[in-house]
């Protein structure tokens, strides 16, 4: 039997014999190979923005929200109805075990003011306990502390994108701002965050004292009663104990009997998460099975080449078994012909999907991962495809008589 490397270079010099036609042959491999990388490093790309997006809404959260109102028979959205209070944020945090952090809410939308400038943003009124339950960091200055809700003292925390509308380049930190004519001291400055799952800048928000919100900018009908109440479980296996947890609590507080109407929500945030995920994991396998069909259509044209290569050279097979080549040293030539057809339009193809992956992403903006196993997957299948479309011709090949080919013309 001949061995690997001169079967090789015999592969290699039938192939440069043929040049455009080995060319035209390989492209098939190349695009289908380029679209497998691409299309993988776009979905891909996607679920590592989604995952961080949800992730960067906290680890672990829970969100309790209040029931719906009815009015004439209809049935408004959650929170339309205010059922929760800043008491039952603080029973929970007191009384179920499985909770390491509680953060109750309100929100609006206000107009705030710092020198000439002003920008309408957000405002949260909540307690120290947000920082933990949405794992938010100081970028400079402080958070809210407890003393700041009991006192309902007049101080904010903002966002990065507050602070560049506001300030440009400057310092927050020590400056007043006005929010709807009342000033607020900057105590600190978030680590900017990017935008949620939802597509809403995480930056563009100020936090103050739960208490100061209720009392002087966002004031209830319902005194004491919050929007949400953010819950951070003590892990990820406490998630479940935890929600269970905080549903009987509030039935007991809110006297909801066995068979009552809950007027409350818990969602889970990380069932979110892995759904989210797990969509586009299939989106990504979808992609890439998409891209594969053109790897497919590849190695047709290089059975479809080869099949042709075999009856051109049937004198040359002849010739071959007639001064001693076995029919395995037949079939392995050409076999090796398809391989290296095959791995070399995979080499290129990888050059290709790694370009095109970089151009899409810079062109649309878009998150693109192009990972060391999308990329061996990718050659790994196209030396599958070369290997299995190529078997047939080779097995016609080795198969040929010696006087037969010899008489061929």
């Amino acid at each position: 039997m001949i061995g690997v490397f001169p079967t090789l270079k015999i592969s290699l010099r039938a192939l440069k014999m043929n040049k455009m036609r080995s060319f035209l042959t390989m492209l098939g491999i190349i695009i289908g190979v380029g679209a497998v990388i691409a299309m993988l490093a776009v979905g891909q790309g996607a679920s590592q923005r989604i995952s961080e997006q949800i992730a960067s809404m906290g680890s672990n959260m829970l969100i309790v929200l209040p029931g719906a109102q009815t009015s004439g028979g209809l049935r408004m959205g959650l929170g339309t109805q205010m059922t929760l209070t800043y008491d039952d944020a603080l029973a929970i945090e007191r009384e179920c075990s499985a909770v390491a952090a509680v953060a109750p809410s309100v929100q609006g939308v206000a107009q705030i003011v710092y020198a000439n400038q002003n920008w309408s943003t957000i405002i949260y009124g909540t307690t120290p306990g947000i920082f933990e339950v949405r794992d938010l960091t100081m970028k400079s200055g402080r958070p809210l502390i407890d003393q700041d809700v009991r006192n309902a003292t007049k101080v904010c925390v903002l966002g990065q994108t507050v602070v560049d509308n506001l300030f440009g380049e400057g310092d927050p930190v020590g400056q007043i701002i006005r929010i709807k004519k009342v000033p607020f001291v900057v105590v600190g400055v978030l680590d900017p965050r990017g935008q949620n799952a939802f597509g809403q800048d995480q930056d563009d928000v100020v936090y103050i004292p739960l208490t100061t919100a209720q009392k002087k900018i966002l004031g209830t009908q319902f005194s004491g009663t919050v929007r949400a109440i953010g819950v951070k479980a003590k892990s990820a296996e406490d998630l479940g104990r935890a929600e269970e947890q905080i549903t009987e609590l509030l039935k007991q507080r809110h006297r909801i009997g066995p068979r009552g109407e809950l007027d409350f929500s818990v969602r889970n945030l990380t069932q979110l998460m892995q759904t989210a995920e797990a969509s586009s994991r299939v989106m990504t396998l979808l992609l890439g099975a998409i891209a594969s069909v053109s790897l497919l259509v590849g190695g047709i044209g290089i059975m479809n080449i080869m099949l042709v290569s075999v009856t051109e050279r049937t004198r040359e097979i002849g010739i071959r078994m007639a001064v001693g080549a076995k029919t395995w040293d037949i079939r392995f030539q050409f076999l090796m012909e398809a391989l290296t057809l095959s791995l070399i339009g995979g080499i290129f193809g990888i050059l290709v999907g790694w370009g095109t992956s970089l151009a899409i992403g810079k062109l649309a903006d878009w998150n693109i991962l192009i990972s060391p196993f999308s990329i061996a997957l990718a050659f790994g299948f196209s030396a599958l495809v070369g290997i299995f479309f190529g078997f047939y011709p080779a097995y016609k090949a080795s198969l040929m008589q010696p006087m037969d080919a010899l008489r061929y013309e």
